[in-house]
C-alpha cells in the first residue's frame, strides 16, 4: 500500500474500532434487529431517491449486502445483545480477515507472499493473546459462534466486492446499504413484535433513547459512509487478502475505548497481544512496491507499442540443382512508391 493509503486504513480502524461503543448505545434502547435495520435505513431513503445505482452486476451487489450489510450485523447485533462484552466483539468480529483470504485464495485465486502471509500469522497470534488476557474461553458459547458467523458473513460481502469491481466504491457502498433493510425489519416484526416500533417515539424523551440516537448517528455517518466507503475504495484498489488483514488492529481501538468508557480494563497480556497484532496486521499490507488490481488493469489495457518494420535483408544466394548458387533478390529497399505514382511514370 501507499503510504496516503495506509493512513486511510489507520482511519478506518479508529472510526471502526470507536464503532463498538455506539453499536452498544443503541442497543441500550433499540432491540437489536431493528437498531440494524434502522442504521442502514437512514442511508437506503436518500441513497433510493438521488444515487444512481452501481453499474455492477446485480448478484455481486446483493452478494455484497446480504453478506457484509445483513449477515454480518444480524449475528453481531445478536451476540452484543446475548451478553458478549464490546471489546471482546471488536475482537472475535475481526475473524473476518483470515476467513476474507482463504475465500479469496479459494475464489478469486488471490496469492499471499511469504511477508503477506507471516505477517497475517503474526496479527491472528496477536489476536489469540487479547483473548486470552479478555476471557474468551469463559465467554458464553453462543454469543462466541454468533460472532464467529458475523465474520464469515463479512468475508463474504469483501469477496462480492471484489467481484462487483466497481469503478465508483462508494456508490457501490451507498447501495450496498439497500439490500439489508427490508430483511431486518421482516426479521423484526416477526422476532422482536411491533412493538419494537415504539422504541424509536420514546427516544427523544430518555436518556438512553438520547444517547441511542447518538450512536445511531455515529455509525450511520463515521461507521458506515466514512469507514466502510474508505474501506470498499481500498479494496477496489488492492487484493482482499491484503486489504482484509487491517480490520485485525480494530479490537485495539475497540478495547481502548471500552476501558476508558465502559471500564472494561484489558489485562497486561492484552496489551502486549495488542502490539503483536498491530505489528503482524501492518506486515500483512505489503510493502510500497506491491503490485494492486489497478495496476495490473493499466498493464492489461496499456497499447501494445508498434514495431518498426525489419530491414529489408540484402539478397542471399540459393543453390542450383546442381550444386552452384545464384543471387536470389531480395525485396527492394526504401520505402514504397504509391500506385499513382507508378501510374504517373
Amino acid at each position: 500500500m501507499s503510504f496516503r493509503d495506509r493512513l486511510l486504513a489507520l482511519t478506518v480502524v479508529v472510526l471502526w474500532g470507536c464503532n463498538f461503543l455506539a453499536i452498544r448505545m443503541g442497543l441500550d434502547h433499540f432491540p437489536p434487529f431493528f437498531f440494524a435495520g434502522l442504521r442502514f435505513a437512514v442511508i437506503a431513503v436518500p441513497v433510493v431517491l438521488f444515487v444512481p445505482r452501481p453499474a455492477v452486476p446485480l448478484r455481486w451487489l446483493l452478494l455484497y449486502g446480504a453478506g457484509f450489510g445483513f449477515a454480518q450485523f444480524a449475528f453481531l447485533f445478536w451476540a452484543m445483545e446475548a451478553g458478549l462484552p464490546t471489546g471482546l466483539a471488536s475482537l472475535v468480529l475481526q475473524s473476518s480477515a483470515p476467513f476474507t483470504v482463504l475465500l479469496a485464495a479459494l475464489f478469486l485465486r488471490e496469492r499471499l507472499d511469504g511477508i503477506r502471509l507471516a505477517g497475517l500469522v503474526v496479527a491472528v497470534s496477536g489476536m489469540v493473546i487479547v483473548a486470552v488476557g479478555q476471557g474468551a474461553a469463559d465467554a458464553s458459547l453462543i454469543p462466541m459462534t454468533l460472532a464467529l458467523l458475523a465474520g464469515l458473513s463479512w468475508a463474504v460481502g469483501n469477496i462480492g466486492t471484489r467481484k462487483a469491481g466497481a469503478g465508483d466504491p462508494m456508490r457501490l457502498m451507498l447501495w450496498m446499504c439497500v439490500v439489508p433493510v427490508l430483511p431486518f425489519f421482516g426479521v423484526s416484526w416477526f422476532v422482536e413484535g411491533p412493538q419494537a416500533w415504539s422504541t424509536l417515539g420514546t427516544a427523544v424523551t430518555t436518556v438512553d433513547g438520547s444517547l441511542a440516537l447518538a450512536g445511531l448517528a455515529y455509525v450511520v455517518l463515521a461507521g458506515t459512509i466514512a469507514g466502510t466507503g474508505i474501506y470498499a475504495s481500498l479494496l477496489s484498489r488492492y487484493p482482499a487478502g491484503t486489504v482484509a488483514p487491517l480490520s485485525l488492529m480494530v479490537p485495539v481501538v475497540g478495547f481502548t475505548v471500552a476501558w476508558i468508557t465502559l471500564g472494561e480494563r484489558p489485562a497486561p497480556s492484552s496489551l502486549i497481544g495488542g502490539v503483536i497484532v498491530v505489528v503482524g496486521a501492518l506486515a500483512a499490507q505489503g510493502g510500497h512496491g506491491s503490485v494492486t488490481s489497478r495496476t495490473l488493469l493499466r498493464r492489461h489495457n496499456a497499447p501494445v507499442p508498434v514495431e518498426h518494420s525489419p530491414t529489408w535483408e540484402p539478397a542471399q544466394e540459393s543453390p542450383h540443382v546442381d550444386g552452384s548458387h545464384y543471387a536470389q533478390p531480395g525485396p527492394p529497399r526504401g520505402r514504397p512508391r504509391r500506385p499513382d505514382a507508378v501510374r504517373a511514370r
